[in-house]
């Protein structure tokens, strides 16, 4: 006989839901600590990235490092365990329906608008290229200055 999860026992449920819960406590332990891990990691291989590569063009590092933490999202599943939830479960939609991505191209309009108007100051620039100048001249070496 085969068992419908809508006609699973009520103590079938609770343990479906128990073991849910520790493998979500696990879940956000291994992603915390991911994120942990990638914090750092996405500010070095993003400084890599900046000083390495040929032609005036950025280096692949932080990319490839990006690419590395999607697979690691994919393998976590954090929320896989929503296939488990009652069939009656209305999804709950708090967030907007743009995603942080979203919001932060709308944060660069912005940021680019206003120094299009002249809004951002020479200051800020001209020290923002000095930083990128610096880090490429250190992947050159003094050799090549």
């Amino acid at each position: 006989m085969n068992i419908q999860p809508e006609q699973e026992q009520p103590s079938s449920q609770r343990w479906t839901l128990i073991r849910d819960i520790a493998v979500l406590q696990a879940k956000l332990i291994v992603d915390g600590l991911r994120d942990l891990v990638l914090v750092p990691a996405s500010i070095i291989a993003g400084i890599v990235s900046l000083a390495s590569g040929a032609d005036g063009r950025p280096g692949s590092q932080f990319y490839q490092l990006l690419g590395l933490g999607k697979q690691s999202e994919r393998w976590i599943n954090l929320f896989g365990a929503l296939e488990n939830a009652p069939p009656d479960l209305e999804e709950i939609q708090p967030f907007p329906e743009a995603d942080m991505d979203e919001l932060v191209g709308k944060l660069e309009t912005f940021v680019t608008d206003e120094d299009s108007r002249g809004a951002v100051t020479n200051q800020a620039r001209e020290r923002l290229e000095k930083v990128l100048n610096a880090l490429n001249r250190g992947r050159r070496g003094p050799t090549q200055r």
